[in-house]
């Protein structure tokens, strides 16, 4: 088991006690709040075991009917995720506008507020162990996962004070209006899920920070060929795939001119090693007198 997968278990398991804390809170108080952090969390329950499952499948190595591999598993993945999160919003509203017709009081709140904070605590913990695995592993499932317990933890403060201030005031239409400020959060965070990893099933390109270093690497790399031109790059789970082309004098032999590719390679990989890279050789004169100038 690698490193991804330890932690894609270690969601699963954090999830687990979140979800058995936030529902023994709903369960304690009867609250709308409480019952939306509850469905929740058995999104991000379900959802950690789908990373755990696109973790696996992405790093099998490419096979004959996946010659570039299995990354995109991720992305896959956290569409799905983001699926699931609508759903449980639209749930949310339906419970919220049902304790909005027949509203009723909280029971026993104080220990569901400890409950709920504790689980809160636990999922703020957790989504920077997430975050920062994410970014070491290049790992979009695990940062998408990250970044949306850490939005849980901050919304549970919100629901948590408006808990304890329908137990002090006795306003029991605030229990369901919290419902569905946190419902109207969990729907947006599950498009916005959705539209980050859509892009990344169509191809998009690297951060524009990477893009310029990149092309300042090959520039300052590539002495001795005249030009690069026509560089595309996609992002695919862990690895980024880099082509282009490169215009080399016509008199320079083929041992010459992959000294060059191999020059530039090394470069970008001292960098970059999560970089695949494909380089064109073409002589000067398809040279188009655009794209990355050889320093």
């Amino acid at each position: 088991m690698n490193r991804g997968e330890r932690i894609a278990v270690g969601s699963v398991a954090v999830g687990c006690v979140v979800l058995a804390l936030k529902a023994g809170a709903w369960r304690l108080t009867g609250s709308a709040a409480f019952y939306s952090e509850a469905l929740e969390t058995t999104v991000n329950v379900a959802a950690g075991l789908i990373a755990l499952f696109a973790v696996r499948l992405a790093t099998k190595p490419a096979d004959a009917g996946h010659t570039y591999g299995h990354e995109k598993a991720e992305f896959f993945a956290a569409v799905i995720e983001g699926v699931l999160i609508v759903i449980a919003a639209l749930s949310i509203f339906q419970h919220a506008w049902a304790t909005f017709r027949l509203p009723r009081e909280l029971t026993a709140p104080l220990p569901g507020i400890g409950l709920s904070a504790l689980g809160s605590l636990l999922n703020a913990g957790w989504s920077w162990r997430l975050i920062d695995a994410g970014r070491r592993l290049r790992s979009p499932v695990l940062a998408a996962d990250g970044r949306h317990l850490m939005s849980d933890a901050v919304t549970s403060v919100g629901i948590i004070v408006g808990v304890g201030l329908v137990a002090v005031t006795g306003v029991l239409m605030l229990d369901p209006a919290l419902a569905v400020a946190t419902g109207v959060y969990v729907l947006w965070s599950g498009l916005r899920t959705i539209s980050s990893s859509v892009g990344g099933l169509m191809d998009a390109a690297p951060e524009p920070a990477t893009v310029a270093r990149i092309r300042e690497v090959v520039s300052a790399s590539a002495a001795g060929a005249l030009e690069a031109h026509d560089l595309r790059m996609r992002i695919a789970g862990r690895v980024t795939y880099l082509e282009f082309h490169l215009v080399v004098p016509g008199s320079m032999t083929v041992a010459e001119s992959h000294a060059i590719c191999d020059r530039i390679e090394e470069a970008l990989k001292s960098e970059m090693d999560f970089l695949v890279i494909t380089i064109h050789v073409e002589p000067e004169v398809k040279a188009k007198q655009h794209g990355v100038p050889v320093l």
